[in-house]
């Protein structure tokens, strides 16, 4: 038992830093640098703010690293409650970091248009319009890798409705936040004009679901059997 809660109590630490890293670069930096569809404006600020653009980008790349040890450290809490599971878990995780990676890599690719020398034969404006692409593709790119970040918890909360050491639930709140993920992706994709209302299901339920997961693996850790 003690074991099994040193190893709940690091995978809520996990768990918090990547919370604290997606939230500054995925909600932070964009509210404070992005200016909707204004080409100019937001080039301007995110050339003025080069460090924190540049935090932002490394914020993320830290939340997708941490987030392949979260899979693993929840493999080895859960691997004796049901192993097809957990290790479903896992190769979820494995194969949506290296496409969110992809997806954060057009951040940079913004850098590499507005700074570098070689972009200095084009004029600012095409400058800005190919900047504002790869912000768009950032953008869209973390809508449609909901689709994993929405299937990693349907395993994740049916191993913890059966764990026995975990409320029910936080295993029914992280399997209906997993689904509003998947709705959002397809909203987006076949009906954007409801992504807006989407999108908001997917921050309330996922946000409850997975803050309440952090308090309790960090606070309980694990609930001790009778």
């Amino acid at each position: 038992m003690e074991s099994a809660k040193k190893t709940a109590r690091i995978a809520g630490l996990l768990y918090l830093i990547i919370a604290i890293t997606g939230a500054f670069g995925i909600m932070y930096v964009p509210t404070q640098l992005f200016a909707g569809d204004d080409i100019n404006l937001t080039a301007k600020n995110i050339l003025e703010n080069e460090l924190l653009f540049r935090f932002g980008i490394f914020s993320n790349l830290v939340c997708q690293t941490v987030f392949v040890f979260l899979a693993l450290t929840l493999y080895n809490l859960f691997k004796n409650v049901n192993a097809h599971l957990a290790r479903t878990l896992v190769a979820l995780v494995i194969v949506g970091v290296p496409i969110a990676f992809f997806i954060i890599f057009n951040e940079y690719y913004i850098l590499l248009i507005l700074k570098e020398n070689f972009m200095n034969n084009f004029p600012s404006v095409q400058q800005n319009a190919l900047a504002m692409l790869s912000l768009k593709m950032y953008g869209n790119g973390n809508v449609i890798i909901g689709i994993f970040w929405g299937l990693w918890l349907i395993p994740f909360g049916q191993l913890s409705y059966q764990s026995g050491f975990i409320p029910k639930i936080l295993g029914v709140l992280l399997i209906l936040g997993g689904l509003c993920y998947l709705i959002d992706t397809t909203a987006f994709i076949l009906f954007p004009e409801y992504h807006s209302i989407t999108g908001i299901l997917v921050g309330i339920t996922s946000a409850t679901a997975e803050s309440a997961m952090v308090g309790w693996l960090l606070i309980k850790g694990v609930k001790t059997k009778k």
